[in-house]
């Protein structure tokens, strides 16, 4: 049976697809960071193996701690969760209103979130004619109309453009004043940390802020991510989880990625330095305009040459996976989204893209000149 998905990440399904091994596919639809994880992580979930016969520490307690240190709060002040997903799950619950606006395009997530929880679901569709730019007018216009939760990524998922923080002040501002409950998600700022408005929101009641440990430490496997607020919403939010979520071999490889100091500046420095390479090849390419971003992927668009999908079934062809975004809110089957990788597997990358994109254009241009000859000549 042929397996669908709202999302990234999907190579166990493709390999089992296609009869291959996973190593065997080069992976850019999940935005995970190219240098792997910390060294450290991999000894301290070798070493907690044995703490396996106990339960796992339902609260977190030490990383808890550690995450607050990082983070200049107190530890009351997050809560630490089986992926950012289960928080998006949570927040409905939380909140206990009717109506939740999402900024969009979305990760999907949100939306099912809201659905499970019986609410109903609005939009404010950024345009991607002015780079998906957010208009505080259009949102407050739209949070005047009455919405209990308004679900904002940034840097966008799957846009990667990062909303400034002096915007985000003005969101804050807004949501306080039109009653809305703020999920701030930043899954994706450890990128760009400097960007982070953590402080904004763990300052009031009507908000949260979520992060994930799984794409800046590449760990999606073992499902870790926190949310951050003021104590008496993490004391709620807290409440509302299940049990043992957080597994004790997630919490032993959070306690050792946070312990690795040089590892953000490494990662930060390489991301920056592949993603700029990457994303002005990709522009010089006919056919195709990337969008400025700030994490660690770039969203594509194709003004001319294949659509999205039958770009995706081409490269997987040659066992490359890429995101088609055509299932998004407010894109189209003109738009794809990549990973930025490391140096070697962008230039693969690259190159395939340069074979599909030189020879469309190139046959569509002479077919476009033979035409016009044709009517030159009558």
């Amino acid at each position: 049976m042929k397996e669908t998905f709202d999302h990234g990440g999907t190579i166990f399904s493709v390999a089992r697809q296609l009869g291959v091994s996973p190593d065997e596919i080069l992976d850019f639809s999940a935005s995970i960071n190219p240098l792997g994880p910390p060294e450290e992580a991999r000894g301290a979930v070798t070493a907690a193996f044995d703490r396996l016969v106990h339960y796992p520490d339902s609260g977190a307690t030490e990383l808890r701690d550690a995450l607050a240190r990082r983070h200049h709060l107190l530890p009351d002040n997050i809560c630490v969760a089986n992926g950012s997903t289960e928080l998006i799950y949570l927040v409905p619950r939380l909140v206990g209103g009717r109506r939740g606006l999402i900024v969009a395009p979305p990760f999907s997530e949100y939306a099912k979130g809201l659905s499970r929880a019986g609410w109903e679901i609005d939009y404010l569709d950024l345009s991607p004619a002015d780079c998906f730019t957010l208009h505080l007018e259009a949102l407050d216009q739209r949070l005047a109309k009455g919405c209990d939760l308004l679900f904002l990524a940034n840097p966008g998922n799957p846009t990667g453009v990062l909303i400034p923080r002096e915007v985000i002040v003005e969101v804050v501002s807004l949501c306080r004043r039109h009653g809305t409950f703020l999920v701030l998600d930043e899954a994706f700022i450890d990128f760009c940390e400097e960007e982070s408005s953590t402080d904004l929101v763990v300052a009031g009641e009507g908000a949260v802020v979520l992060r994930s440990m799984t794409k800046f430490y590449a760990i999606p496997g073992l499902r870790l991510g926190y949310a951050m607020g003021s104590e008496e919403v993490i004391a709620r939010l807290s409440a509302l989880r299940e049990p043992w979520s957080v597994n004790t071999l997630a919490q032993a490889a959070g306690l050792a990625c946070l312990a690795d100091g040089e590892y953000p500046a490494r990662t930060r420095a390489l991301v920056e330095t592949e993603r700029e390479w990457l994303s002005a090849g990709i522009a010089r390419l006919p056919g195709l305009a990337v969008y400025p971003s700030a994490a660690n992927y770039l969203l594509v668009r194709i003004d001319a040459g294949p659509t999205a999908p039958e770009l995706a079934t081409r490269l997987l062809a040659e066992r490359v996976l890429i995101r088609d975004c055509s299932s998004f809110r407010g894109l189209s089957e003109r738009f794809f989204r990549v990973a930025v990788r490391g140096t070697e597997e962008n230039r693969r990358l690259l190159e395939l893209l340069g074979r599909v994109f030189a020879v469309d254009i190139t046959r569509k241009h002479r077919a476009t000149e033979q035409l016009r000859k044709i009517f030159e000549n009558e």
